[in-house]
């Protein structure tokens, strides 16, 4: 399997400023408390972007009153529901348009810890991609059901089988990127809008050759508010995953046959010359 992490690259730029997008939706309990513990953890050279896609309970209003006295927060309003991907993908083209050095990814459940931030933001010193990981030594689940578990671990052995990497959290939604990598994985291209979005990054970030780096963090289910996984995202991630794996191995039978045929006509032609 191909390696989760490269050494020996150059490093693309000093990481001076980076940008942490929170999608929201309906999370009016939770957004307070997470704002605060991530602004907390981190200095001035942090931000916060709330990205809600109008939220019936009023999240993205209460977010509003609490960037009018925070320099650090900002709020992107979108004006519907479209799903996990569309919202980080929409933060991120707000962040890399404001020339921010890295981009965090971070649920707004408290599920992650914001207390965390600080060590995923100094691995980008060498690694362009860096991953909350909760199933690498060190990194745990608190509160979790036992089919919770089974199910992510069970995803996350699927995911490495059918795509080949050497990943044991792909789906974890707690990520560092540096912005240079974001440029690079061609995010116009992302289709992907529940939780396999964050299979599809992954995968397309060691597809270009970028280094990755699994960091282990503490995950810890919601206490407030209900959780948007439901039946739909989970077929999605099966479906995309099953055909993302589906043609790498026929792009990979492909080539082994060009590379066969390209070895047979230089072994012909070799013949030629030696009867000569």
């Amino acid at each position: 399997m191909p390696s989760a992490s490269r050494a020996g690259d150059p490093k693309e730029g000093d990481v001076n400023r980076a940008l942490v997008v929170v999608p929201t939706y309906d999370e009016r309990e939770n957004l307070p408390i997470v704002i605060a513990r991530t602004l907390a953890a981190t200095g001035d050279d942090v931000h916060l972007l709330i990205v809600d896609d109008a939220s019936p309970d009023g999240t993205g209003a209460l977010a509003d009153e609490l960037a009018a006295d925070e320099p650090r927060m900002h709020v992107l309003h979108r004006a519907g529901k479209e799903g996990l991907g569309p919202a980080y993908l929409a933060g991120f083209a707000w962040g890399l348009e404001r020339g921010y050095d890295a981009i965090v990814e971070m649920d707004a459940d408290g599920s992650h810890h914001p207390e965390d931030l600080p060590r995923l933001l100094a691995q980008l010193a060498d690694h362009d991609l860096a991953l909350g990981s909760r199933w690498v030594p060190g990194g745990r689940v608190e509160n979790w059901p036992r089919r919770r578990l089974l199910l992510s671990r069970g995803g996350n052995w699927y995911t490495r089988v059918a795509l080949g990497i050497d990943v044991r959290d792909a789906t974890g939604g707690f990520r560092a990127f540096r912005a240079k990598a974001l440029r690079r994985i061609r995010l116009q291209d992302v289709a992907s809008h529940g939780y396999c979005f964050q299979v599809d990054l992954v995968w397309r970030a060691l597809q270009s050759g970028l280094r990755v780096v699994e960091v282990p963090i503490v995950f810890t289910e919601r206490v407030l508010g209900v959780s948007k996984m439901d039946g739909a995202i989970v077929l999605e991630s099966l479906r995309l995953v099953a055909w993302w794996g589906l043609r790498r191995r026929v792009r990979a039978a492909y080539e082994l046959v060009v590379h066969h045929r390209r070895l047979g006509s230089v072994r012909a032609n070799s013949s030629r010359v030696d009867a000569v």
